[in-house]
């Protein structure tokens, strides 16, 4: 009798579930994007973000500041908070005036661009079979969005 996969590592789990929230996000934000204008919406969408993470960071202890964080740490948790927030505004945007279904695949290109951004900037490897399955969500992303 052959057992089945389990999930081995705790970031497997954090990464599922965060899969879920995301697509909570897209049927969420499309239905409460279509009555207001989308920059609008992702700014309500954000102060919410801001309270639950102040939250859940005072419950869990929160630490006081980053005293060893460098200016380059800092510099890229600013740079990816710009990209989060535009990556929103657009996500958004795209929402309002696309289906759901259509806009969340493309999205989720991002998959297959941060395989190529860490093998180009971060040095990190692929084997075949890696990209492999990175063609294969490119190809699934495309084919969804693409659909009559």
């Amino acid at each position: 009798m052959r057992a089945e996969p389990t999930l081995q590592a705790p970031w497997q789990v954090w990464a599922l579930c965060s899969a879920v929230f995301a697509a909570l996000t897209a049927l969420f934000a499309k239905i409460g994007v279509d009555a207001l204008p989308s920059s609008y919406a992702t700014l309500v969408r954000t102060c919410v973000i801001l309270v639950v993470v102040v939250v859940v960071w005072i419950v869990s202890g929160a630490p006081g500041g980053a005293p060893l964080a460098t200016p380059r740490v800092h510099g890229a948790l600013i740079l990816s908070g710009a990209a989060t927030g535009l990556s929103w505004l657009c996500y958004f945007q795209a929402l309002k005036l696309g289906e759901a279904t259509r806009v969340a695949p493309l999205d989720k290109l991002s998959v297959v661009f941060v395989a190529i951004f860490s093998v180009i900037f971060l040095g990190e490897r692929l084997d075949l079979r890696g990209w492999g399955g990175v063609a294969l969500i490119a190809t699934g992303a495309v084919l969804l969005a693409a659909r009559r």
